[in-house]
Order: C-alpha cells, then sequence, then structure tokens
C-alpha cells in the first residue's frame, strides 16, 4: 500500500515539474562519407560489430566531434529495408572506435532519394537509356548516394517535408537547358517534362529541441562538373541551391514548391533553422555564368549568417586554391556547409582536418581515409538554455 501511494505521489509530482532545460549549445554537423554503401556495412565480425577501415575511421570523427544532430551524404539508401542509417549507428557509432565513447541517435530520418532511379531515357546522350547518368540523380543503382539525418533530439516526421519529385520545370525561371529562352537544347521538350530539380532530394525536418523547433534544411546538390558546354549539372547545381533561398524567401518566391505530400509554400517567416549538406559549390573557385556563384544566394542571404569554420590541416597541403584554403572542406574547395539563421546564436564552428603532424591525421589520410569531405560542424545557442553545455 505505501509503495502504491509512493508511486502515485512521484507522479503528481512529476507531472507539475517543469520540463527539462533545454541544452545550452547545440552541435550540428555535417559530413559526406565517402560511398557509405550497403556493401561496407555488411562487412562485420562474428559479433556484428562493423571492420570495414573506411567507416571506422568515419566514425571515429563522430564520436570525438560528438554532433547532437548529424548529416551524412553518400549513404546507400536501400529500398527494401530502410535500415541502413540504423545500421551504421548500430555497427559503428554505438560501438568504441579506437578508445573514443560510443555515441547514439534515438531519432532517424531516412527517406528515398532520387539517385539511381531510372528515367528510361537518354538524359547523357551516349545512346542508352540504363546508365547512371541516365536515373533523376546520378546513381548505378536505387538509393546510392542517400541522405541519413541522426539526432539525440525528437524528429517530426508528421511535419517533415521533403521534395524528391519536384519537376524542375515547375521553377520560374529554371536554368533547365531545354532550349527555351536560349538555353541549350540539351533536354527535348518531352525529357524535360519530367526531370526533377533535386539530383537527391530535399528535406526540411523539424527537430524539437527542448521545446524550441529547429527546422534541418538537407540536400546535397549535384556537382557542377562532369557535363560539356551545355552544363547541364552546373545548371541544376545552382537551382537546387537556389531552391532553399526561394524557400526562404517564401510568398510569391515560393509559390512553386510543392512537397511530395502536395503541401504548398516556403518556410514560416519566423522559423528557425540551419541549412546543412554537402552543397558541392564553393565560393571562390565556381565561375558565375549565371550572375553569381551558386552558393552565395545562401552566403549572401538575408536569412542566413556563415560561421566561417575553419580546418587546421586543410591549410597545410600545398593546392592551389583562390581563397582562404583553411576554410576548404575537401580538396576540392569548400563544398560541405552548416549555415544557421540569423535568429540563432552561433558559438564555435570547425572542419576536422587535422594537420599532418597531429596524430589524428590518420583519421583523414591513405590508405582508408575516412572521406574525401572533412565533417563541418557548428555550435547554436538556444534562447531560455541552461546555463552549461553538454556533450554526450
Amino acid at each position: 500500500m505505501f509503495a502504491h501511494v509512493l508511486l502515485m505521489v512521484m507522479a503528481v509530482l512529476a507531472a507539475q515539474s517543469p520540463p527539462a532545460s533545454r541544452p545550452a549549445v547545440v552541435r550540428l554537423a555535417t559530413f559526406n562519407i565517402q560511398r557509405l554503401s550497403t556493401k561496407k556495412l555488411d562487412q562485420v565480425d562474428e559479433r556484428g560489430r562493423g571492420t570495414n577501415p573506411q567507416l571506422r575511421k568515419a566514425a571515429e570523427i563522430i564520436q570525438r566531434v560528438r554532433p547532437d544532430i548529424l548529416l551524412i551524404n553518400e549513404i546507400d539508401y536501400d529500398v527494401e529495408s530502410h535500415a541502413n542509417a540504423g545500421r551504421f549507428l548500430e555497427r559503428y557509432l554505438k560501438v568504441p572506435q579506437h578508445g573514443q565513447r560510443p555515441i547514439d541517435y534515438p531519432y532517424l530520418f531516412f527517406a528515398p532519394v532520387n539517385t539511381g532511379v531510372p528515367t528510361g531515357k537518354d538524359l547523357d546522350h551516349d545512346g542508352r537509356i540504363d546508365g547512371p547518368a541516365d536515373a533523376y540523380g546520378y546513381g548505378r543503382y536505387p538509393g546510392q548516394y542517400g541522405m541519413a539525418l541522426l539526432s539525440r533530439f525528437p524528429l517530426d516526421k508528421t511535419a517533415a517535408r521533403t521534395f524528391q519529385k519536384l519537376p524542375w520545370k515547375d521553377m520560374p525561371g529554371n536554368l533547365m537547358p531545354d532550349g527555351t529562352g536560349g538555353k541549350p537544347a540539351w533536354y527535348s521538350r518531352n525529357v524535360a517534362a519530367l526531370l526533377r530539380l533535386s539530383s537527391k532530394s530535399h528535406w526540411d525536418v523539424p527537430v524539437n529541441i527542448g521545446g524550441v523547433v529547429v527546422h534541418v534544411l538537407a540536400s546535397h546538390p549535384t556537382p557542377p562538373v562532369f557535363d560539356g558546354p551545355e552544363d547541364r549539372n552546373g545548371r541544376r547545381n545552382y537551382d537546387e541551391i537556389r531552391f532553399w533561398a526561394d524557400y526562404l524567401a517564401g510568398g510569391a518566391r515560393a509559390a512553386y514548391i510543392r512537397d511530395d505530400r502536395g503541401r504548398t509554400g516556403g518556410l514560416a517567416a519566423g522559423a528557425l533553422f540551419v541549412i546543412m549538406g554537402d552543397l558541392n559549390a564553393d565560393p571562390v573557385k565556381a565561375d558565375a555564368p549565371y550572375g553569381r556563384p551558386a552558393i552565395d544566394l545562401l552566403l549572401k542571404n538575408p536569412r542566413v549568417q556563415d560561421p566561417h569554420p575553419h580546418a587546421p590541416g586543410a591549410a597545410a597541403f600545398p593546392e592551389k586554391y583562390p581563397g582562404d584554403r583553411a576554410a576548404r572542406t575537401s580538396h576540392f574547395g569548400r563544398l560541405d556547409y552548416v549555415l544557421p539563421c540569423r535568429r540563432l546564436m552561433v558559438g564555435d564552428a570547425g572542419v576536422f582536418w587535422p594537420a599532418p603532424d597531429d596524430p589524428l591525421a590518420r583519421l583523414v589520410s591513405k590508405p582508408d581515409s575516412a572521406s574525401d569531405h572533412r565533417l563541418v560542424w557548428v555550435e547554436i545557442k538556444l534562447p531560455g538554455a541552461a546555463h552549461h553545455a553538454t556533450r554526450n
């Protein structure tokens, strides 16, 4: 009897107690883990732990940086089981790597992408309709180069929006080389009618951080190369990035936007957000044939701030780079971004690229480098947060 009464009293007190305080600092990261494939994830030992050397290094980097919210690019979306995000978590992140503490993410968002999904059309004009460049997004099989969002905080999947199937033609003033408006006539009218804007997908996933909702805007636009004078990939990269600028602008500029559930329009004017992903767009190396470098649509957007993360190891490499070498996120340039809205206070930021003489350089060096991209992280501070930061 006493135990029963005690439990009732504890329940009442719990119901009357204030909600848990928000963390003072939330760390968000994006990491393109090169070709994080099903084949690699299936390499396990007798206890089911992952044994792939590259993925073990990638997992160790994540365990060292310990982001609260993590976007992974280039992970296979396994169409049948949809399990690869969970497999990477269970087989690598929740297993100690090189003495590091495991890390867990109770909440996952893993959804279909356009890569490898056949169109049945000869998009690259090579006389075939079954090549990787003939898919809605470049890929040798459906789901290759997908995305996964991992979070310590609840994800509102009901309110999440995906834009995998948004037609490219629906974007007013699009740059598709369809022969209209003086653009190159690379795609016929019939082909242009079926093409999708996103080479993988665009996601808006609301994250509830202690009662504060922050929208993670995730994407992985196609590289603006591997084409010809028609610049079909460069044009698509520009429009994939422009999508976010229109989404943030709202109103008439976002009127064409329709998500995969049929909901229309852009992001609410007062919403908090962070744009994340491998955007395949460098601010200084890129040409500006369409008025300005594609990434400037975001870096110079009035709703967006650039935390300018730097990498100690990037500046040590001798490759020619016209901008700040320490700002690079790969040997190709600055391609990976975590860009909070201006209404969020930014703390520290960085790129995991140790200097060559740092013992941790082994994680980004051959053989079995974690990736050809580097993990980029940014810390944001939330209003009404507790006075101390916590790292899980």
